[in-house]
């Protein structure tokens, strides 16, 4: 009875409640109480629509990257592997020469993602602090160099570092990114520049007091408060320059990077594994190797990401992403 009584207490209480409520409130607790009702399965399915297709290939690739290539013929293998085996991620391994390969992508991505973090850092600093003659017409040149693709202009840039003999070297991907005209680097200055509007200017008012000029001032003053946003725009850099391979395809005429490698697998798989670039092989049999290299091409991303996915977020809802 004491288990029954609060319970009949406030079914009471809720009835005479509901006697002193309009037809309209009565309608609308109905309706309120179907929707929290049925939401959480909507949402339910929503997400679990979205981590399948989302985890689906990368679970995939996991799963064939780990067997012998006999099991892709056989039907009855659907997700785990008859014949765990690590021979498809050594053979590719070697056959992407591995080492030498991660090096050169290293070597491009930290070092342009690095310049291009600190030229449209500075960029952006400049459209969000400063006034000066054709300010509106260079960020409409910024916007455009969100707007416009790549493609557009890889024609001239292709001519011009020919002429400067920089063709199969680092300089083409580094000289964009230091002068602020990398992968992308319209929209990192525009997240630069939304998030130095936003600080106050009282800040840089007490640096010049204090006999701080311009570029201190941004050293000083504006860089640890712009931490979060150096970090997001940072990995944006790192992801976008680790997975391009068109714009690197067009300056290197070699397999120089991961990404690039992964273009071309199966010439490199041909000549590495049968001593012939231009044998045809059925699709099949080459899913082991290419699911292998995919995974070892998207490790590293995967890796940063579940260390740095909590500055990651915090970065973009402070960067002026979601502003």
């Amino acid at each position: 009875m004491a288990e029954k009584n609060p319970k009949k207490a406030r079914r009471e209480k809720e009835k005479a409640r509901r006697a002193l409520m309009t037809k309209e409130q009565i309608s609308y607790l109905r309706r309120k109480k179907i929707t929290d009702s049925v939401w959480p399965v909507f949402r339910f399915l929503i997400l679990f629509g979205l981590c399948f297709v989302i985890l689906y290939p990368l679970l995939f690739m996991i799963s064939c990257a780990f067997r012998d290539r006999s099991d892709m013929n056989d039907p009855t293998v659907m997700w785990i592997p008859r014949h765990f085996t690590l021979n498809a991620i050594k053979e590719t391994a070697k056959a992407m020469d591995l080492g030498k390969t991660l090096a050169n992508t290293l070597l491009i991505n930290v070092g342009c993602s690095l310049f291009q973090v600190i030229t449209t850092a500075i960029t952006g600093y400049g459209f969000a602090r400063f006034q000066f003659k054709g300010k509106k017409f260079l960020f409409g040149t910024v916007i455009l160099m969100i707007l416009v693709p790549p493609q557009v202009i890889l024609l001239p840039q292709y001519n011009l570092f020919k002429a400067l003999g920089l063709i199969n070297t680092v300089w083409t991907m580094y000289l964009p990114a230091m002068t602020a005209n990398g992968l992308r680097a319209g929209l990192m200055i525009f997240i630069f520049r939304q998030f130095f509007r936003g600080l106050p200017k009282e800040l840089e008012d007490a640096a010049y007091l204090d006999g701080c000029g311009p570029l201190r001032t941004f050293l000083v003053i504006m860089v640890p408060n712009a931490l979060s946003s150096f970090l997001t725009v940072f990995l944006f850099a790192v992801v976008w320059y680790w997975n391009d391979y068109y714009i690197c395809n067009s300056f290197f005429s070699t397999n120089q990077t991961l990404a690039l490698t992964v273009k071309n697998i199966q010439p490199v798989l041909n000549a590495a594994l049968f001593n012939d670039a231009s044998l045809r092989v059925s699709a099949r049999e080459y899913v082991v190797w290419t699911q292998a290299a995919c995974l070892m091409s998207i490790s590293p991303m995967l890796l940063m990401y579940a260390l740095l996915q909590k500055h990651f977020t915090e970065g973009i809802e402070r960067s002026g992403l979601v502003a």
